[in-house]
């Protein structure tokens, strides 16, 4: 008898119903969203990203960056005083602009953002990466206000400005924009790092860990910032970004 209750038991009991907690599901635009922002700003979206330093080579052979702790410091300085906090700010500027329909206020960002890049490197590979975003967006997630936002810019828009376009264009919310770009710029850093150091995979994990809260605040700064606010104060970088264009052997292209 007790054998014959088991199977009873089994086949008479109902699974408790699925709830969906608060914070648990996304609706449609939002999971589009998401999706969209993993893959613009993935390693493997074809911009050319993992060709290019912004100067961290020559400041490895210069030993200003030697290891793990040298890196993470020199990125600190980079994300909250340099390029990483004046590309946030342009590509706040720029999403604003394209949801607002401003194409001169856009066509003004854009121009400031071309003229704000300090050495011929990292102006080439800015705009090279914000041509390729713009044309791979365009060919594979066009949409009419892309399209009349290109059309109406008239100008070729260097990386941050690009991404700001895009993603205004397919309805993405400023903050996370930001925080992903940030993220996935000093992704890129410190993945040009662990090649030039070397590095091993877990200490590259480190700094990117460590680096968190200055994304954060650096994201939040750039969010708030007027053009007036813009500055750089990592000289060092800017030179490192110059003196790369001379050095005898180099694996990235700036």
């Amino acid at each position: 008898m007790i054998i014959m209750a088991i199977p009873m038991l089994m086949t008479t009991s109902k699974p408790p119903p699925l709830t969906r907690e608060a914070g648990e599901w996304m609706n449609e635009r939002e999971a589009a969203a998401l999706y969209r922002l993993m893959t613009w700003l993935s390693p493997a979206f074809p911009v050319g990203a993992f060709s290019y330093s912004s100067g961290l080579e020559w400041a490895v052979e210069s030993g200003d960056i030697a290891d793990a702790h040298s890196l993470r410091h020199w990125l600190t300085a980079l994300l909250a005083e340099g390029s990483g906090f004046c590309d946030g700010v342009f590509l706040a500027h720029a999403h604003r602009a394209t949801c607002s329909r401003d194409h001169e206020r856009l066509r003004d960002v854009a121009e400031l953002a071309a003229a704000f890049v300090p050495s011929r490197e990292r102006y080439l590979e800015t705009s090279a990466q914000g041509r390729a975003f713009v044309e791979i967006a365009r060919a594979a997630w066009n949409n009419e206000l892309l399209e009349q936002t290109i059309a109406n810019c008239g100008l070729s828009l260097v990386y941050p400005v690009a991404v700001g376009v895009v993603s205004a264009a397919h309805s993405i919310p400023l903050a996370p924009t930001m925080h992903a770009f940030l993220h996935a710029l000093t992704s890129n850093w410190i993945s040009a790092g662990a090649r030039l150091i070397p590095l091993g995979q877990t200490d590259s994990q480190r700094v990117l860990a460590l680096l968190e809260p200055v994304v954060t605040a650096t994201a939040a700064r750039a969010l708030d910032a007027s053009l007036d606010d813009l500055g750089s104060a990592v000289c060092r970088a800017d030179i490192a970004s110059m003196r790369h264009e001379s050095q005898y052997t180099r694996l990235f292209r700036s």
